[in-house]
């Protein structure tokens, strides 16, 4: 299963007043782990920065200007994701974005869902925690992930830590931090004996002789009861 946990950032809020994207940002997952493989560019939006957007993400003016335009690098950027799941939060802002620069960039694709499927951690956020705070620190608080070095936004930044947030709130990253050696260790026989060896002795308590000769009693009335027809003392079953 391939997956890419995606973030964006962008010249401001409303794709109606003509705002753009200034960052894209991938991690790719197989089978709910990262590859190492990343998709990362700084996009040159040839508009201003809201001064709201410069707060939340410091891209500034200057600093953009000098970066390739979305249409230089959405090819790559297709063959990235293409064929794969979207991880996104609030994805409908990103995708929004997206595809408006797709649609730009005449590439044959002119939006995300005609070459990959897309998920949506808000909403699922939303499911798992109703009537919560579930905007991406939140979940990181909630989670137990660290998102101390996230002073400002960043695409690439945020689609990292959206990874952690996504695998705990779908089970967790298992064993993500042991070694493929290690794991087979703690499986092999001899680990098992290991195991088996530390367990404590448990204590067998034995019916003293009224309890046995009371079970006897018991019995008997459930022979009588049932007409002899019991197993436990050789009689027919029902």
């Amino acid at each position: 299963m391939r997956q890419i946990v995606l973030d964006t950032e962008t010249t401001g809020l409303e794709l109606s007043a003509g705002h753009r994207l200034v960052e894209v940002g991938c991690v790719e997952l197989r089978d709910r782990r990262p590859t190492g493989r990343t998709f990362h560019r700084y996009l040159c939006p040839d508009r201003e920065v809201d001064p709201g957007a410069l707060a939340v993400h410091g891209l500034n003016d200057a600093f953009l200007a000098g970066q390739p335009r979305f249409a230089e690098v959405a090819q790559e950027f297709i063959e990235f994701v293409t064929g794969a799941e979207l991880i996104i939060h609030n994805a409908s802002f990103d995708v929004g974005f997206l595809d408006m620069e797709l649609a730009r960039a005449d590439r044959g694709v002119r939006a995300l869902a005609e070459v990959c499927s897309i998920t949506d951690t808000l909403a699922l956020a939303r499911r798992l925690h109703p009537g919560q705070r579930n905007s991406l620190d939140s979940l990181c608080k909630r989670y137990g992930v660290d998102n101390s070095a996230r002073d400002l936004h960043g695409a690439l930044l945020d689609a990292r830590i959206l990874v952690d947030v996504y695998l705990a709130m779908t089970g967790g990253q298992v064993a993500l931090s042991l070694s493929s050696a290690m794991e087979a260790r703690q499986h092999t026989p001899e680990a098992v004996r290991r195991g088996r060896s530390v367990r404590p002795n448990i204590p067998v308590v034995r019916a003293n002789q009224d309890e046995t000769a009371a079970h006897e009693q018991m019995l008997d009335s459930i022979v009588k009861l049932s007409g002899g027809r019991v197993i436990f003392r050789g009689g027919a079953s029902s």
